[in-house]
């Protein structure tokens, strides 16, 4: 009895087909890294903007309490104790806003400092840590405007398409890091006009 063995020709691809296959693998490989980039760039965004939310509510219950906000300085929020400094005033002046704020308190530093009474540490913070940017690294800040009366904070969204009102914040020209801010939070302060644009307004309407 013979057993024959066959032999298995292998097929291999043809330069055609070959190059057909890889342009369908580009194809893929290209579309699937712009969608995993804008699906990144989209979390960023929506990380930015609930940041923002939570800072906005930090400081209504900071200005509950104080009854001010903050000021601002460079940007940031000034709340931060000031080297040096024990405890604030010996009465409520505080809360008259007739002493000078900067001679108690610093600017806080996103991303490292709490939102809190520094002068009571059994009292809950407002905010364990203030967020930064996702993209603080590459030079990217969040941006805090107060005249204690009213505050605005300020990001830059990647995405241009994110707010029916970027293109009009942004014209205010104000710098989130290396980036144009465009998006914000605010005390009911409209996000396009300086917090002195929107007071005066206010004034004029009760002079009426």
């Amino acid at each position: 009895m013979s057993v024959r063995v066959g032999v298995i020709k292998m097929k291999f691809f043809t330069k055609k087909e070959t190059l057909v296959i890889s342009l369908i693998l580009g194809f893929i490989f290209v579309t699937s890294f712009y969608n995993f980039k804008i699906s990144l760039r989209r979390s960023r965004d929506a990380q930015r903007k609930a940041d923002l939310g939570s800072i906005a509510n930090a400081l209504g219950a900071y200005q509950s309490d104080f009854g001010f906000y903050p000021p601002s300085l460079d940007g940031k929020i000034v709340a931060c104790k000031k080297e040096g400094v024990e405890t604030l005033t010996n009465n409520n002046q505080v809360f008259g806003k007739e002493i000078d704020l900067f001679d108690f308190f610093e600017p806080c530093e996103w991303g490292q400092d709490a939102l809190r009474d520094v002068f009571d540490p059994e009292y809950p913070p407002y905010l364990v840590t203030l967020p930064q940017d996702p993209q603080f690294d590459s030079g990217a800040s969040f941006f805090y405007v107060s005249n204690q009366d009213n505050f605005q904070v300020y990001t830059a969204l990647e995405g241009k398409d994110e707010d029916a009102n970027q293109s009009i914040v942004a014209e205010r020209g104000l710098s989130c890091g290396t980036e144009t801010c465009d998006f914000g939070r605010s005390s009911g302060a409209p996000l396009e006009k300086s917090l002195e644009e929107y007071e005066n307004e206010l004034l004029e309407k009760k002079a009426k």
